[in-house]
């Protein structure tokens, strides 16, 4: 299940809501030559498209695209900055990355304007970027987004044979669109390259030690880093953290996923039938359940606005699982509509079509780096097992999650990739010149085969499938880290840090208990902001593992918005 971007849009809700060495894709980390040294990035103005104000500043690192060939094919990825409020407590730069994958940090320098943000804001260049394929950093596309955001559309907590292959159909043709696309590029779109990435990002902020906070999957592509590159580390901190066990990317950690979205959405619905006198829904977890599944129900038979289908209202209160903030608005909408007030609910639900382009860039990401990162079944049977089988315990969200990840059950190999970028090319300059004799397509073609044929001699040369990096580092390879987790976060299940506090030697960690907001960094919890700002301006490490009162539940009729 793809993780929202972390803490979300400056001055509203914190949105807070996901492969290392690559299947089929780059060279594994022990074979690969160095990476080139970048150059220091040219901070100026940001381009128009990024939306950003003029305090902060933008620049670009140029990256190869295949790390085992350095000197190959490159690609630039777009850096934001706004430095340090205080420059004589400056200690560096803080990289910054919300998870997805296919997120952007982009808006990160506006953090340090926030107030839970302003002492660390005053030590550190905020410092966001977007990963590879992401936004404007060598964009990756599978599908028209269009196609990809149109609406309404079905959802099935117990799906038909019919809708089965329905969706099966749209994987296959979802994976194919990204091999013809993207060609052999797709291969390097995975978790090993945005490590190998981001120590290029520090080397061109002229940083000789990373400093770093990673949200969700921010939190794995670290983890990854910190085991390729230990000696690079000065701090990190990892937020809301990955299970980085290589038997559970990625395959079961999304059926992990599904297990703890169903406790979460039975948080909502038991804190909905707590304040029944406000909602008027039901006095108990299942009479809520109800009046939810009356909705599906209704807007299976009548869209709602035209737009509004069980796909997209089961998407509008999936947020209910990441973040507490959304409780009060899914309610009120629920509520509105059982009541014969529609309006709340449209608002909340009705898909953007200004939105359609970066959404559809941040699925094939996400698709391409989970796809590339680890092995997937490659069996519908499995697939049909076992999520058949989660789905009776935890039906929220098992399919849906199912389908968003079906792709990788017919992601093509490199050399499947290669020939589908070289079919796409030949069409492109075959219609070109039907059209008018253009012939700009005929570089396409060549550059599409020459990738097809590095491609054939790497498979020669380097058989078999990479799996996942053993994440792990030996006692003081790598300066403590700091992870954070809530005890029932649902996108990142709490076994995940301890996994990952076993794997990172001298690692602390600090648990919200009985929360379950996803990204609790700097945010509503004066106990965890505590831990973190101490880490970030002191180095101090609490003990191995300490722990924190759960933030206050939110109240019905108040505004959900972050504290001043």
């Amino acid at each position: 299940m793809r993780a929202l971007a972390l803490y979300g849009t400056i001055g509203s809700l914190v949105l807070t809501a996901l492969a290392t060495a690559p299947a089929d894709g780059a060279t594994g980390p022990s074979t690969a030559p160095p990476a080139p040294v970048p150059h220091p990035i040219a901070f100026g103005r940001c381009a128009p498209v990024e939306h950003l104000p003029a305090t902060v500043e933008c620049g670009k690192v140029t990256v190869p695209l295949d790390y085992a060939r350095p000197n190959g094919k490159k690609i630039d990825l777009t850096v934001s900055r706004i430095r340090a409020t205080a420059p004589k407590e400056r200690q560096g730069a803080l990289v910054f990355n919300p998870g997805g994958p296919g997120a952007s940090s982009m808006e990160f320098p506006l953090y340090g304007a926030l107030p839970k943000w302003r002492k660390t804001a005053r030590a550190y260049d905020f410092v966001g970027y977007a990963p590879r394929g992401v936004g404007r950093s060598a964009p990756l596309s599978c599908q028209n987004p269009k196609e990809y955001t149109k609406a309404p559309t079905e959802s099935q907590k117990f799906p038909t044979d019919e809708f089965k292959r329905q969706k099966q159909a749209q994987a296959k043709a979802y994976a194919q669109g990204c091999a013809r696309n993207a060609g052999a590029d797709l291969p390097f779109y995975n978790s090993v390259n945005n490590a190998r990435d981001l120590d290029m990002v520090r080397a061109a902020l002229g940083e000789k030690k990373l400093t770093y906070m990673g949200a969700s999957y921010g939190t794995y592509f670290g983890a990854v880093y910190a085991t390729l590159f230990p000696g690079h580390v000065r701090r990190m901190v990892f937020d809301s953290v990955v299970n980085p066990d290589p038997r559970q990317i990625w395959y079961r950690n999304n059926l992990d996923q599904n297990i703890a979205f169903e406790r979460r959405w039975g948080d909502w619905l038991r804190w909905v039938a707590k304040h029944h006198t406000h909602y008027r829904l039901g006095k108990d977890a299942k009479a809520v359940q109800r009046a939810y599944d009356s909705a599906v129900k209704k807007i299976r038979r009548t869209p709602l606005n035209g737009k509004i289908g069980p796909a997209q209202l089961q998407a509008a209160f999936l947020k209910t699982g990441y973040n507490d903030a959304y409780w009060p608005l899914r309610a009120e909408a629920l509520a509105g509509f059982a009541h014969g007030n529609s309006k709340p609910l449209i608002a909340q639900a009705t898909p953007r079509a200004e939105g359609a382009k970066a959404e559809e860039n941040g699925n094939a990401v996400y698709t391409a780096v989970e796809c590339n990162d680890a092995a997937w079944p490659r069996d519908w049977q499995t697939w049909d097992r076992d999520n058949t089988e989660v789905a009776r315990v935890a039906p929220f969200e098992t399919w849906d999650n199912a389908w968003m990840n079906l792709p990788c059950a017919y992601w093509p190999d490199r050399s499947a990739s290669a020939q589908a970028g070289i079919a796409a090319a030949a069409d492109k300059t075959i219609r070109q010149a039907a059209e008018g004799g253009d012939r700009s397509g005929d570089n396409g073609l060549a550059e599409a085969t020459a990738h097809a044929a590095a491609t054939g001699v790497d498979d020669a040369l380097n058989p078999g499938l990479h799996g996942p990096v053993d994440v792990r580092t030996e006692p003081g390879a790598l300066p403590p880290v700091l992870l954070l987790a809530a005890e029932r976060d649902a996108a990142t299940p709490y076994p995940g840090a301890l996994e990952l506090q076993r794997r990172l030697a001298g690692a602390a960690l600090v648990t919200e208990n009985k929360a379950g907001t996803h990204g609790i960094a700097l945010g509503d919890n004066d106990c965890v902001n505590a831990y973190t700002e101490a880490y970030l301006l002191h180095g101090k490490v609490p003990g191995h593992r300490v722990y924190c009162a759960p933030r206050a539940e939110p109240e019905p009729g108040k505004p959900a918005v972050r504290k001043k």
